[in-house]
Parts: structure tokens; C-alpha cells; sequence
């Protein structure tokens, strides 16, 4: 097998899941041009009301119904969406029901990564399209469920990485692959979060009125409510998600990937913990440094929370260390610092090429509305296949950090125990993983 074929095939069979007659309505049916497309979101408290935001700031598209299991965020979306739209969505505690509703075309999926993988693939045997938050799974092994599910049935499947969308980062490409910075040696991926604080150790109590908290573990381990594993922070604990590895890793670490124009790395290893908060609730590091080692260059992500400076002056972005320059981009925009040799530039500075105003989301949703109309899944700019591949590439850090070792990864297996055990989650409380 080659690796810059990168082929994650299916590493384990799962149980399938048991759904409900309604749900496997696998229709194909095509929206016409002229039609509302109308959406639903599961998972209304964060991105996913900016993201059904952003789809109702186009005429086209009618807010039909919303999901959440915390009823305090569900009533709080229906007036802001019936305040917006002059209509009232249905609302449902339990995302089933909005799946079964035969008038959803798209579902927008907003919620803690350790449920992607359910949700899209109930999405797609019911035959709806899918805009679904980032990382698109929880485990490799969920990834390459999803990406079955939507070719299976033919969903077109937007993944929430907008930066694919904003125009400079393309640019930015265009500019790498131009052969100008000389032979690209290495690629800084950074992301510095000094604006996330330290999460203090709180004790378990019971989950607040009206939050139906069975359904938001789903197939996650049993535990008793802890505020601090709800909502946003859900984000810090290895059970629900993959911290900032997965976090911004899939927005930054997919640009090292496209602009260098490879898939596979030969060798991962990692190394961090929680170094500045090492007595708080979050189990994910605080710090974390991991190498991924091609053929003749390297792609380092380099990740700390409480600490806002990165490098290049910058929170975030990407350095792309050529003999004769360094293109640093990031979302702000993106120019060239010429390598300095003896006093002499190998090549001319380039001034910052200022972002896109709009920010990439409100282009990324143009772009999944209109393969939606067209039927050209290939045509969105972050496919199911790009959020499944660079969800993988994270989940590869995560697993080399957790096993402390230098791992290498034909596409399948590790061939390593201790690492492969992490290919995929184990379900819960009556959860199965979907066999497709």
C-alpha cells in the first residue's frame, strides 16, 4: 500500500445500529432551484446556531425544526429563529424525531463530537443531506463509517471547515505550490489559545432542570453530571472529544496537508501534558508538540491553552519553512518572509494579503447550498472525504501522545496493540456503532 495514498479503510466491525422504520427512508430526492430548502439543527447551544445562522441569511433556505436536549437552549433558538423568520420551528428533545420528519432536507449537526457519527450516518439512510460540524468524527473508525453512509446514499455532506471556503487560504496555496519559497523543509502548524481559561475541578451534581442528560452521554461511558464535561468544555475530556488536537488541528493541520499536496505521514510521535494547569478538571494537555515525518519534510503541530503568543507574532496559523522563504498564513491573511543569508534576501518579501471580510463560513454554506441544488457532493469544498481524512490525521496525534510512542500507520492498522485500541470507541448505554 502506498503511503501518500493515505486508504483508511475499516479497521473493525461494529453492530449496526437499530433504528426506526421512518429512518430508512434512504430517498435521493433532488431540491430544485427554485425550491426553500428547509433544515433542522441538532445541537442549537453553540456553532451550530452560527451555522444555521449563516443558512438563513440566504433566501432559499426555512428553518423547520431544532433539537437539543437542554430544554432552556431549546426554547432560547426557537424565539430567536421565529423572531428572525416569522415562523416557528418545531422542537424536539430527542434528535430522532427530527430525523423522522419527512420535511428536514438538511440537517445541520451541531453537537459534542462523540454524536457525529450517529446523527450523520441516521441523516443519510433517511435520505437528508448533512452540514456537520467539525471534526467530523470521534475516532477513526467513525470517520470511515460516515464517509460509507454518504457515498452508500449519495447525501451531499459539507464538513464545518470554512476556512476551505475563504479565498487567501487558497491563494496561499497557489503561492506554495509555485516552487518560489524553494524546497519546504518544514510546516509550523501553531495554535495558541490564551483566551481559554484554566477548568477549576467542580463536583458532581445532578444535571439541571429540563437537561435530559442520558441523551446528551448517548453512546459515551456512563457517568454523573459534571458541569464541567457540558456545553462547551465537553471539548477537554477524552470521552467526548480529542482537545485541541481535533479542535483546531483539523482547521490548520488540513492546510499543511493541501498545500505541501500529501496524505500519509511515515512516522508520528508526540510529546506534552498538562504542564500550566496540571491540577484543573480537563483531561486533554494543555501542551502538546507532535511531528509528523514525510518522505523529506516534517509537519510539527505545536498547541498550548493559556498562551496567546505563538509564533510569527501570531495566535494561530501555519509557516511553511522554505530554503528561500517562509509563507506564513492565517486567518487573518498571509505573506512571505524572505530567508536572509549573509545579509542578502534569497527572494522579494510579500506583504500581507489581507483575509476575505466575510470570514469563509457564509461562502461555505453558499457552496454546500448550491451542490445540494446541482446534486455534486465532489463540488463542496470541504467533502465528507476531506473531513474524514483530516479528522484522521488529528486522531493520529492524539494517538501517539496517549501512547508515548513513535507510531507508524499503513491506513488500517498501527501494528501496534496498544495503539490500535484507539481506533475506535467503544458504544454505551444501549448505543451501537452503525454498520453501513
Amino acid at each position: 500500500m502506498k503511503r501518500r495514498e493515505f486508504l483508511f479503510k475499516s479497521a473493525m466491525m461494529g453492530a449496526g445500529m437499530i433504528l426506526s422504520p421512518e429512518l430508512m427512508r434512504a430517498g435521493n430526492k433532488a431540491v430544485g432551484a427554485n425550491d426553500k430548502i428547509r433544515v433542522g439543527l441538532i445541537g442549537c447551544n453553540g456553532m451550530g446556531f452560527s451555522d444555521l445562522s449563516t443558512f438563513l441569511d440566504n433566501p432559499e433556505v426555512e428553518c423547520i425544526a431544532l433539537a437539543d436536549v437542554d430544554q432552556s437552549v431549546l426554547d432560547r433558538r426557537v424565539a430567536d429563529v421565529e423572531k428572525r423568520t416569522g415562523k416557528k420551528p418545531k422542537a424536539y428533545k430527542d434528535w430522532r424525531k427530527l430525523i423522522d420528519n419527512k420535511h428536514v432536507d438538511v440537517v445541520i449537526i451541531g453537537t459534542p463530537d462523540h454524536w457525529h457519527c450517529l446523527q450523520l450516518v441516521a441523516a443519510c439512510e433517511a435520505g437528508k443531506d448533512v452540514y456537520c460540524e467539525k471534526p467530523l468524527g470521534n475516532s477513526i473508525e467513525e470517520c470511515n463509517i460516515m464517509v460509507r453512509a454518504a457515498e452508500k446514499y449519495n447525501r451531499v455532506v459539507q464538513v464545518g471547515q470554512w476556512q476551505r471556503s475563504d479565498p487567501h487560504w487558497q491563494d496561499a496555496v497557489d503561492f506554495i505550490r509555485s516552487g518560489k519559497l524553494g524546497k519546504i523543509r518544514t510546516v509550523r502548524v501553531f495554535s495558541y489559545q490564551g483566551w481559554c481559561p484554566s477548568i477549576p475541578v467542580k463536583p458532581d451534581g445532578p444535571a439541571p432542570d429540563g437537561v435530559d442528560y442520558d441523551m446528551w452521554l448517548g453512546p459515551a461511558p456512563k457517568r454523573p453530571f459534571n458541569p464541567n464535561r457540558f456545553h462547551f468544555t465537553f471539548r477537554w475530556f477524552w470521552d467526548y472529544a480529542g482537545g485541541l488536537m481535533t479542535d483546531w488541528g483539523v482547521h490548520l493541520l488540513d492546510y499543511a496537508l493541501y498545500g505541501m499536496n500529501v496524505t500519509a505521514p511515515n512516522s508520528i510521535m508526540a510529546s506534552g501534558g498538562k504542564f500550566g494547569y496540571p491540577d484543573d478538571a480537563c483531561e486533554t494537555p494543555d501542551l502538546l508538540q507532535t511531528v509528523y515525518t514525510f518522505n523529506d519534510f516534517t509537519v510539527m503541530w505545536d498547541h498550548a491553552i493559556g498562551i496567546n503568543d505563538g509564533a510569527y507574532g501570531r495566535t494561530h496559523g501555519l509557516g511553511f519553512v522554505g530554503e528561500n522563504g517562509t509563507l506564513v498564513v492565517d486567518r487573518g491573511g498571509w505573506e512571505v518572509i524572505p530567508e536572509n543569508v549573509n545579509g542578502k534576501a534569497r527572494m522579494e518579501a510579500v506583504p500581507l494579503h489581507k483575509a476575505y471580510g466575510g470570514g469563509g463560513l457564509d461562502l461555505h454554506v453558499k457552496n454546500h447550498l448550491q451542490c445540494i441544488k446541482d446534486r455534486t457532493p465532489e463540488k463542496c469544498h470541504a467533502s465528507i472525504q476531506i473531513g474524514a481524512h483530516i479528522a484522521k490525521f488529528s486522531h493520529l496525534g492524539n494517538i501517539a501522545y496517549r501512547t508515548g510512542k513513535k507510531l507508524t500507520w499503513d491506513g488500517t492498522t498501527f501494528h501496534d496493540a496498544e495503539a490500535d485500541k484507539y481506533l475506535c470507541k467503544e458504544y454505551h448505554n444501549g448505543w451501537k456503532l452503525p454498520k453501513v
